[in-house]
């Protein structure tokens, strides 16, 4: 089902697990997503960042899309706003039927930060959609950045933030960084800065750049609070080097058969570090409703809309508050 993420990563703040945050930018990752989820059992999040919107996932027609998979299963499935960086891009995916947005100020003074994000929470919890906030300086992996703790998240400051934004999960910054690590490094991350922040926040806390952070570090930041983990580059490097060697084994196969081929071996990838961070058979429908759970193999049967479904007309209704 299409949900927010607010309420599945409270069942994950209270229950000691992380949700995968999965960036997508076609339907062959998008159904590999959720059904990795169906078959696991687990709480999923779609993830698209404006140059992921701009450059190939446009937004208007990937929402359409997430949604119609997602409602085709009973475990929650939300499209977040990966990296959101100003209020325009926010409003884009409300209006285009995101169920969860992330504004990302933390490269702005703190004053700054607080002001973006509470501008950007306010619109969009008007809209029922949850809010993810940064605080601290995830930086570039390549670049060597972001791995001075001057950098990271203080806790009294990420108090004063949480209370004077409302938002609903924070991303901190505590060693990790985006993109690609050079070659057999792995950072160092700092831990107990970590369960200080999930003391004093008790709220659901997000790892940024879980890429080529190393599984030793994974679990332990799962114990320690973490409950959303960014995974992008790790996944699409796997699911290129899978295509990329199927294609030198059979230069001739067809174009459908080279996609299904991509498709499974980003499904086993994601089922595998689902299982890493304990969200498997955690939380869904069939936990609320007492029914049992429709969960299907097969997503490709059926992407028709379900009732219910918001149409296009209903979504761009929702410009008019999308203003400062």
């Amino acid at each position: 089902m299409f949900v927010s993420m607010k309420e599945m990563l409270q069942h994950a703040s209270e229950h000691n697990y992380a949700v995968m945050a999965i960036n997508c930018v076609d339907f062959e990752q998008a159904r590999a997503i959720v059904s990795a989820a169906a078959e696991e059992g687990s709480p999923v999040i779609v993830d698209i960042s404006p140059r992921q919107m701009n450059a190939h996932a446009t937004p208007e027609y990937m929402a359409p899309l997430v949604r119609a998979i997602a409602e085709d299963v009973d475990v929650p499935v939300a499209l977040n706003l990966d990296h959101g960086d100003t209020y325009e891009n926010a409003c884009r995916a409300v209006r285009a039927g995101f169920s969860s947005v992330m504004i990302d100020a933390s490269s702005y003074d703190f004053e700054e930060n607080v002001r973006r994000t509470r501008m950007v929470a306010a619109m969009a919890h008007a809209h029922g959609l949850s809010v993810e906030a940064e605080l601290g300086h995830v930086g570039q992996a390549a670049a060597g950045d972001g791995r001075t703790d001057d950098m990271y998240t203080k806790v009294d400051m990420a108090q004063e933030f949480v209370e004077r934004t409302g938002c609903d999960a924070l991303a901190v910054a505590i060693g990790t960084a985006h993109g690609q690590y050079p070659a057999d490094f792995v950072p160092t991350l700092d831990f107990d800065r970590l369960a200080e922040l999930k003391a004093a926040l008790k709220m659901p806390l997000v790892l940024h750049g879980g890429s080529g952070a190393g599984e030793a570090n994974i679990r332990r930041v799962v114990e320690l609070g973490i409950n959303k983990i960014n995974v992008c580059t790790d996944l699409f490097k796997h699911q290129r080097k899978a295509m990329h060697d199927k294609l030198n084994e059979s230069p001739n196969i067809d174009y459908m058969d080279l996609m299904a081929w991509g498709e499974q071996a980003a499904k086993q990838y994601i089922k595998d570090y689902m299982q890493m961070i304990g969200s498997c058979g955690r939380y869904g429908f069939e936990f609320r409703s007492g029914r049992p759970s429709r969960r299907r193999a097969d997503l490709g049967t059926s992407l028709a809309p379900r009732r219910g479904t918001r149409s296009h007309s209903d979504r761009r209704s929702q410009s008019s508050a999308c203003s400062p």
